[in-house]
């Protein structure tokens, strides 16, 4: 009898998986709505002391989605007076949506990669995945791999697509 030989360990693939990168922390939104007048019209004094009085550590160790949904236009000092009271707490907070401050997120723990533990590898980018990496994930980590790699291909080690290959 035949012994098995396991090709796909022995070609010397390294297979990275975006959600290994993936934001875990929670997201909340800092909607400064509330604190508008009419849900109109900022009011410095009364802004203020809005945020003077808030117990900002509901935001501890979370990621914070600065918006305003209201339709109104708010001055760029009161983001940044908010930040200043979420900057202590916050484990990240940034003006945007959740899905932008997701995405952030996700690029910044990509940027935190090592590329350097993938000199001349053969790397493959794990393409099935239960969350979802996106578009921007997968543009973003090709950036960052291509200058250091031998070859970068996409899918599951025993079905690729060919993606990049030094010269």
């Amino acid at each position: 009898m035949e012994e098995i030989v396991n090709k796909v360990a022995q070609s010397g693939l390294i297979t990275l998986d975006l959600e290994d990168y993936y934001p875990k922390e929670e997201i909340v939104e800092f909607d400064l709505k509330q604190y508008l007048f009419m849900e109109l019209i900022l009011k410095e004094k009364d802004f203020r002391a809005a945020l003077q009085s808030l117990d900002w550590e509901q935001y501890r160790n979370k990621n914070v989605a600065i918006i305003c949904t209201a339709d109104a236009v708010i001055p760029f000092w009161a983001y940044m007076l908010v930040m200043t009271y979420l900057a202590p707490v916050a484990n990240f907070a940034a003006f945007g949506n959740k899905k932008h401050i997701h995405q952030v997120q996700f690029m910044k723990n990509l940027a935190a990669i090592d590329v350097n533990e993938y000199l001349d590898k053969r790397v493959v980018i794990k393409g099935c995945g239960d969350q979802g990496a996106g578009e921007a994930a997968y543009v973003e980590i090709t950036r960052l791999l291509t200058p250091v790699v031998k070859s970068l291909m996409y899918g599951e080690p025993c079905s690729t697509v060919p993606i990049y290959k030094k010269k």
